[in-house]
């Protein structure tokens, strides 16, 4: 995915563009702006910082998906593929692709699983589990660096409105 340079500094402040719209557009509503511009800029940043940040470990975010979910799912840190796309919310090609990957670079291993005959379970190995905890004791290290400009309290309301937020958004978009 090609990065694009974006300098918040330099953006146009949303309020600038709800006021640009409303003197273009009398009429239509422009307070989504002050709350969905600051958004997307803050996701654009975080994902790029995202990607950069775990080039540098020597991870990608798909393999980190992989890897993390079989790490949090506790001893013996071994899941179905099944498992895997419905905890990673992608399809069951997508986790074969990424098993198949995984698996050649050592990092998990195959078996069958006591969930059936055609069941197939993807176990963490020993190098799979170094990496993970690597990359997440780094990352996410990192990540509340990033943090630090806000208090407890700050990151606590900013965590339950965004929350909510998610989920009034995902039920207007699922109502059509």
């Amino acid at each position: 995915m090609t990065e694009y340079p974006f300098d918040t500094a330099a953006a146009v402040p949303p309020a600038v563009i709800a006021a640009a719209w409303e003197r273009e557009l009398p009429g239509v509503p422009v307070s989504s702006i002050s709350v969905i511009t600051p958004l997307w800029r803050v996701a654009k940043t975080l994902a790029d910082d995202r990607r950069r940040t775990l080039r540098r470990i020597g991870i990608d975010p798909a393999t980190l998906d992989l890897l993390s979910t079989l790490r949090r799912s506790g001893t013996p840190w071994s899941l179905t593929t099944r498992e895997l796309a419905a905890q990673t919310l992608v399809t069951a090609g997508a986790i074969s692709q990424r098993v198949a990957r995984a698996e050649r670079d050592g990092l998990v291993a195959r078996s069958s699983s006591d969930a059936g005959r055609r069941a197939v379970a993807v176990n963490l190995t020993d190098a799979g589990h170094e990496l993970v905890e690597r990359a997440v004791r780094e990352l996410l290290t990192h990540e509340e660096e990033l943090m630090a400009g806000l208090s407890a309290e700050d990151h606590q309301l900013l965590s339950g409105l965004l929350g909510r937020l998610t989920t009034t958004v995902r039920r207007k978009i699922s109502d059509g």
